[in-house]
């Protein structure tokens, strides 16, 4: 009974089989073939995503370390050689860079091609951490940043007013902090960061004179602000079924608040900060310049005429790891359209000085025709 059923099983497959040959060969499945192809092949296209940098896994990381004083020549013979022989020795590498600066230096590892990203970090944290004692003494602090192909931005906003006069650096930074909070929420955005500009600061200057008259130094008045500008929790407290946290202190909540902050008593009198100092409630100073111009090849090429450069802050932005470049760019161009009724004064443009999406996106048609 179970050679029959055996035999009968074997027959049903041995039909199935010849059917499904007979099919094709005797059928007309080319067209329908031919069909098919041309669908998987056109959804292939649509969904691969399109980048300008290839995927390919290089594990990269820079070790930023920190011995402020030292001069160049020490930080390289006492802290840089020593920490690339170390890290040179954690199997899989294949290049170490450095570059020394006073108080600072930058050590940069590369793996080979095709070591795993977190197994790679996992080594330098364990070879650092293992020599920890042989530590130069100078070294306040010292931090690894990997580094990955999507950390390179795919798209540059430039910020720029034709109206420098009413709207400088300072006002364009602060527009640009509104609109990157507005980019990074967009799908698909990675890191952003805004470039030029300066930022927003409460800066005090100190009067010489001023300080001298009243018998106080610089060091009473930061720590004055030092103990002042502190909120510590206390205790706690139940009450009618809530529990109240107790906090002592206070931050400083304005400039005006700062400027009538005791710093030091003099004979029965108090000083205040705004007595022997400047309290500036405005634009940090100035670290770097950032200009923009316009050539024949602009749409604005008519206000070169006006003037040569204008001032400028640029928003980078860089895209998750295995998203679509093209994809990305034009949600961030679509969202720039739309913030400008809401964000931008009269005065101040957006122009996209980089985008990777588009030149990503011509590659990969050429390729195609």
């Amino acid at each position: 009974m179970e050679s029959k059923e055996i035999n009968n099983h074997t027959n049903i497959q041995n039909g199935i089989i010849h059917k499904i040959i007979g099919l094709f060969l005797t059928g007309d499945l080319a067209p329908f073939l031919i069909l098919v192809s041309l669908v998987a092949g056109a959804v292939a296209i649509l969904v691969t995503p399109r980048e300008e940098e290839p995927q390919i896994v290089v594990p990269l990381a820079d070790v930023h370390i920190l011995a402020p004083g030292l001069p160049v020549e020490d930080i390289e013979r006492q802290i840089t050689t020593r920490l690339e022989k170390l890290l040179a020795q954690i199997d899989g590498v294949e290049h170490v860079y450095s570059v020394s600066m006073p108080g600072q230096a930058i050590v940069t590892v590369r793996f080979f091609v095709g070591e795993k990203r977190e197994e790679s970090l996992v080594k330098i944290y364990n070879k650092i951490y293992s020599n920890i004692d042989r530590v130069h003494p100078d070294v306040t602090s010292w931090v690894v940043k990997p580094i990955e192909i999507d950390d390179v931005p795919i798209v540059n906003v430039s910020l720029w007013s034709d109206r420098p006069n009413d709207l400088d650096d300072y006002d364009l930074r602060r527009i640009a902090e509104e609109l990157e909070i507005e980019i990074q929420a967009l799908q698909d955005t990675n890191r952003t960061e805004i470039i030029g500009g300066r930022p927003r600061e409460v800066r005090v200057e100190l009067d010489t004179n001023a300080l001298a008259a009243r018998q106080t130094a610089a060091l009473d008045v930061a720590w004055a602000l030092g103990v002042s500008n502190v909120r510590d929790p206390s205790g706690n407290f139940d009450r009618l079924d809530y529990n109240f946290t107790v906090e002592a202190g206070d931050f400083f909540k304005s400039a005006d608040e700062l400027r009538h902050a005791v710093v030091n008593v003099v004979d029965g009198i108090p000083v205040f900060l705004d007595d022997i100092a400047k309290v500036i409630d405005g634009p940090a100073e100035r670290a770097n310049y950032t200009w923009i111009g316009f050539g024949p090849a602009s749409d604005n090429h008519a206000l070169s005429s006006a003037q040569s450069f204008y001032p400028a802050v640029h928003i980078s932005v860089a895209k998750k790891k295995g998203s679509n470049a093209v994809w990305v760019a034009k949600r961030i161009e679509k969202r720039l359209k739309e913030l400008e009724n809401t964000h931008f004064p009269e005065g101040v443009h957006a122009v996209i000085t980089r985008n990777y999406g588009e030149t990503a996106n011509n590659k990969v048609n050429e390729l195609l025709v």
